[in-house]
């Protein structure tokens, strides 16, 4: 990546973000969150500049700067992304550790976090702005929807869907074959051996609705 990149939240993720852009020798102009307690904090050289709506950093992002979105909270992280594609022209960019594996057969979106030790298997197809945390693994054939989140640890194997917005928590198992609906959520550490309807939670071993 030549251009330098501004980050959307300075929170977890974002800290996370910036790690994953240092390790791959890209220049983080700064990092923007809405809790005014962070602004000027600085993490190395690199500090919290402002607001993630202030016109005098998104006016920055375009031809010559790049953006992510490191943002947990599904409707901001929308939000901001609507923002960067409609008023500025900018698609946010990936962030991939160094150490995740990413198969050349697989497909992957725009401005997705790809944590440390993440798997990303053969024919996968993984769309846009989602978080696949820490030693999370996605088997063969695997499709994932728009703004999921994949806990660290969690083993999705092959032939599985998950929809877009879903939330699958950290050590959760998804067996070959099953379909996790639009905005369900999947405790952690469950074992999921059953299709899982949109807007349900499952948790548990074998994972039930509750």
């Amino acid at each position: 990546m030549e251009n330098p990149v501004l980050i959307f939240g300075a929170g977890d993720i974002g800290v996370q973000a910036l790690d994953i852009f240092r390790r791959n020798n890209v220049l983080v102009y700064g990092l923007l969150d809405d809790k005014k307690e962070l602004h000027g904090l600085e993490f190395g050289e690199i500090s919290v500049l402002g607001e993630t709506e202030d016109p005098s950093y998104l006016n920055i992002v375009g031809e010559k700067c790049e953006a992510f979105v490191a943002i947990g909270e599904r409707s901001v992280r929308e939000r901001i992304v609507d923002t960067l594609i409609e008023d500025r022209k900018t698609m946010p960019v990936n962030a991939i550790h160094d150490t995740a594996v990413v198969s050349e057969m697989a497909e992957i979106g725009h401005g997705n976090l790809f944590a440390a030790r993440v798997t990303i298997g053969p024919k996968s197809k993984v769309g846009s702005h989602c978080l696949v945390q820490a030693g999370a693994i996605l088997d063969t054939w695997v499709e994932v929807g728009n703004y999921a989140t994949i806990g660290s640890g969690a083993i999705i194997n092959d032939r599985v869907k998950i929809g877009e917005g879903a939330f699958i928590g950290s050590g959760a198992i998804i067996v070959a074959g099953i379909e996790i609906g639009k905005n369900a959520r999947i405790g952690a550490g469950s074992v999921v051996i059953e299709n899982v309807a949109a807007k349900t939670t499952y948790f548990g071993n074998p994972a039930k609705k509750i």
